[in-house]
């Protein structure tokens, strides 16, 4: 490395060095040693870098495996569990002869992923309409009881004639159509008072068996 420009700043948060603040840094302080066009902003660049690049995801898996063997606090478990989550990501595989695992439990008649993931999307959609038929049974003032039925089946011919918008899950649908990117990324949505989620929870039920299912917990309203 070049001596001219050369300098030395906080690994932490990128503080840059001087020879007078360097006497008063505590023992085994870690330090980043940078050439003269290069900037340091801290831990930030550490996940930047790991963000921008898949070509060490094989030994970043390998070391969260082993960090997470013996970890023992609830909070960073959680933290190695989701970067698991998202590092073992197979969502370019699509059929089952290509990911077997992301299969296992789903019926045999679904061959791929988007298959399956628009009858889930048709499922549950019907699922909801079940609730809107069930409500019914709570409505004591026949006039009231009347209208209600009324907009339920106008509401249930128009998902019936969408095919219950099976596509809105399938990433093999046209942009439109679909709610997820053609990865399979979905995003919330945020809470119906809002335009979009503050927390920008993302997820992809086409990366893992285990993202799947815990997308079936999803409502993408912030719920």
């Amino acid at each position: 490395m070049p001596l001219s420009g050369a300098h030395i700043c906080l690994y932490e948060d990128g503080t840059k060095v001087t020879e007078e603040f360097f006497p008063t840094l505590p023992d085994h302080t870690e330090l980043v040693l940078l050439c003269r066009d290069q900037t340091w902003s801290g831990v930030v660049c550490d996940i930047g870098q790991l963000l921008s690049t898949d070509r060490h995801a094989d030994g970043l898996i390998e070391a969260a495996k082993g960090l997470l063997s013996h970890e023992r606090s609830p909070k960073r478990r959680k933290i190695l569990t989701d970067l698991l989550l998202n590092l073992e990501d197979r969502s370019e595989l699509e059929s089952r002869k290509e990911d077997e695992d992301w299969f296992r439990g789903v019926d045999a008649r679904f061959k791929t992923k988007s298959a399956y993931m628009k009858f889930n999307c048709e499922n549950r959609i019907r699922g909801y309409m079940k609730e809107v038929d069930d409500a019914l049974k709570t409505i004591q003032k026949t006039k009231v009881r009347a209208e209600f039925l009324k907009t339920s089946k106008c509401l249930g011919e128009m998902l019936k004639e969408a095919r219950y918008n099976g596509c809105y899950f399938d990433r093999t649908e046209k942009e439109p159509d679909r709610l997820c990117t053609r990865e399979g990324w979905f995003t919330c949505q945020g809470s119906f008072d809002q335009k979009l989620c503050q927390s920008l929870h993302s997820i992809n039920p086409y990366g893992s068996r285990e993202s799947r299912i815990i997308f079936s917990t999803w409502n993408l309203d912030h719920r």
